[in-house]
């Protein structure tokens, strides 16, 4: 998988928790239980990551969840009233999320999930949509995975050769 790099020393990051699940391994012995924590952590200024941590309790499952977001930390392009440049769909495993632009005054309309990831990178405009499944990792996976996929018109432009102007017309 490749990183971006982003310092995440140099960004005021703050984190939440999305979901803690309770999860067993049955061993010769009986069955040992074990804390899985979702955690996504953002500066509100389109860094985002998303980790998941996993321990025999509950708050050092949420540290290293914390731990392993800031290490996948992303940037996230917003156009000029907070809100994603384009529509897109974002798909990891079976979870499916569409992303749409939204005006500005729309606020964000979003299921808990994907909520938690868009508002820390810090869009203050968008609608989403869950489609497939509900699974919370997926759908915070899914809605990231559409969010780092997104390209700015400039980005485009310089893709293609031309100017902004250029595609527009």
């Amino acid at each position: 998988m490749k990183r971006n790099i982003i310092d995440p020393k140099s960004l005021e990051l703050n984190d939440k928790v999305v979901a803690i699940k309770r999860v067993s391994k049955t061993v010769k012995g009986g069955r040992t239980m074990r804390f899985s924590a979702l955690v996504v952590v953002g500066d509100g200024n389109g860094h985002v990551g998303v980790g998941l941590g996993k321990a025999a309790e509950v708050p050092e499952a949420i540290r290293k969840g914390k731990e392993a977001a800031t290490k996948n930390l992303v940037y996230i392009p917003m156009d000029k009233n907070c809100s994603v440049p384009h529509d897109f769909t974002g798909k990891f495993g079976s979870s499916t999320v569409l992303l749409k632009r939204a005006p500005e005054g729309t606020g964000v309309i979003a299921g808990g999930p994907a909520r938690s990831v868009i508002e820390l990178a810090g869009i203050k405009n968008i609608r989403t949509k869950s489609l497939g499944s509900n699974n919370k990792v997926n759908c915070v996976l899914a809605t990231l995975e559409g969010l780092k996929s997104m390209k700015t018109p400039e980005q485009y432009a310089a893709l293609r050769g031309k100017t902004v102007d250029e595609l527009f017309k």
